[in-house]
């Protein structure tokens, strides 16, 4: 089994699509017959969308964790403090490997990880 879509909703989708970009990601804009406009893009055949809130939702998911592996945590985790990222955990060395964890705008925490060579977010 392999995972081939992650949908997250917020009441910014625009300022979410570049805040994830930031990270690395790049977005096209979507939108299927009379769907809400989203943003979507693909990452090692993985889709990531994000979508506006539905109508009876008041606020997003804040619970979901994420989880990206990147090349040079060190600077990627500069580059996004010094744009005013809340970074919960500054990079260090876990049993996991070498990794952060930040919060994007809605909340969410987000751990990065340094995989030198092998990365997911295209830099």
């Amino acid at each position: 089994m392999k995972v081939n879509l992650i949908v997250i909703r917020t009441d910014q989708p625009k300022a979410l699509s570049e805040f994830y970009q930031a990270l690395g990601m790049d977005f096209e804009c979507h939108q299927h017959g009379n769907g809400p406009l989203h943003y979507s893009t693909e990452i090692n055949g993985t889709v990531f969308e994000i979508y506006p809130l539905m109508k009876h939702q008041e606020e997003p998911d804040r619970s979901l964790r994420l989880g990206f592996a990147l090349d040079h945590l060190d600077e990627k985790i500069e580059q996004l403090r010094s744009h005013g990222v809340e970074v919960v955990m500054g990079p260090k060395h876990s049993e996991w490997g070498y990794m952060a964890i930040i919060k994007d705008l809605d909340g969410r925490k987000i751990e990065l990880k340094e995989e030198k060579g092998h990365s997911i977010i295209s830099q």
